[in-house]
């Protein structure tokens, strides 16, 4: 049996020094102009040095018209070197991996927020979208080649392609995608912008950085069989270094399944992976739930919430696999106390009420 303290080897980058990833958590905490606040480094700083074998930034927009929330990281420009290099070199004092998570909002941007027009694969009049030209997602694919490149230059370990969640990568994958230029209706096509990023991503960065993918599973437009399809495809190629499923909830059955049925998760868990680790994030927030994870026979498991109210619940959990997790809800000084910065105060309190007393 794998244990949560056993290292976790890759084809490129360093070892992570156990099975824990903290997940990349939205915190609001950057300046508007996308470079790192003291409040967000000194956030993930903490969870580096509190045990996890690999820490992950919040995503971080690799265009301008990618940016989707205020307060949210960049490494679209050089401008954005300084504080990710010095959060680079914190992780790595540390002993934790550290990745940058590539991210464009698609439709789900924000033009008040980035001063750029609403794009996607497909128009979205509700939204107020057009779709990209053929030459703009070519140009897409260079801006996260060239955001990688700035992560390795920062000092960073790796990257990973957010392409769950309705952003951008996960809308080419929708069937809401009707492209007609290659870049959309079979599944090779509706992938092709997400391998031709990783092909690109590879060609930016040396032979010993890292790359991964974090995909949805099902809704938003997503096929379940489809996602498993492409997810062994993927990692049968060999571009990846880890792919990491965003599942919500790591025991979820799939959407409309009658109980008893097979759970999300056994869709994808006796894929051949060649090479490439599998990752899952979903509710996991305490010693049990993280060593039930494991045990489904995937590669790591990521910490999302529970980690924003307890920054040494990777080095407890190790410690103690009965280890319950913080008890939510929380109170706004709970937060304070484990380095929550007072715009991620803001912003979780008010995202979810239920996990934050008062």
């Amino acid at each position: 049996m794998t244990d949560l303290s056993d290292p976790l080897v890759f084809s490129h980058g360093p070892a992570w020094r156990n099975r824990l990833a903290l997940a990349p958590l939205t915190n609001k905490q950057s300046h508007p102009d996308g470079t790192l606040s003291d409040d967000e480094i000194r956030w993930l700083l903490a969870r580096g040095r509190h045990g996890f074998g690999m820490t992950m930034t919040a995503a971080a927009y690799v265009a301008p018209a990618g940016k989707a929330w205020q307060g949210q990281l960049g490494i679209s420009e050089d401008a954005h070197l300084p504080g990710l290099t010095r959060l680079a070199d914190g992780l790595r004092d540390a002993g934790s991996a550290s990745i940058v998570q590539l991210h464009h909002g698609g439709t789900q941007a924000n033009p008040s927020v980035s001063g750029e027009e609403l794009v996607g694969p497909s128009a979205d009049p509700e939204r107020g979208a057009r779709a990209l030209t053929t030459d703009e997602v070519r140009r897409t694919v260079d801006d996260f080649a060239a955001a990688a490149a700035r992560a390795e230059r920062a000092g960073f370990d790796g990257v990973q392609l957010h392409g769950a969640h309705g952003y951008l990568l996960c809308e080419f994958l929708s069937s809401r995608n009707v492209r007609d230029d290659g870049y959309g209706g079979d599944l090779e096509g509706k992938a092709r912008i997400i391998r031709e990023s990783i092909a690109a991503v590879r060609e930016a960065t040396s032979s010993d950085f890292h790359v991964a993918l974090r995909i949805s599973t099902e809704r938003l437009g997503l096929d379940t069989d489809e996602m498993a399809e492409l997810s062994a495809q993927l990692m049968a190629e060999g571009g990846l270094d880890h792919l990491e499923l965003s599942l919500w909830d790591v025991t979820k059955l799939p959407e409309g399944a009658e109980p008893g049925a097979p759970s999300l998760l056994s869709h994808f868990i006796d894929l051949p992976r060649g090479s490439t680790r599998l990752g899952i994030a979903g509710k996991v927030g305490s010693g049990p739930a993280a060593v039930a994870a494991l045990a489904t026979g995937v590669d790591f498991v990521t910490i999302g919430r529970a980690a924003i109210a307890d920054q040494r619940i990777a080095e407890r959990t190790l410690a103690d696999p009965d280890y319950p997790g913080p008890a939510f809800p929380v109170t706004k000084d709970v937060l304070r106390d484990n380095c929550v910065g007072e715009a991620f105060v803001d912003y979780f309190s008010a995202g979810w009420p239920q996990l934050v007393a008062g």
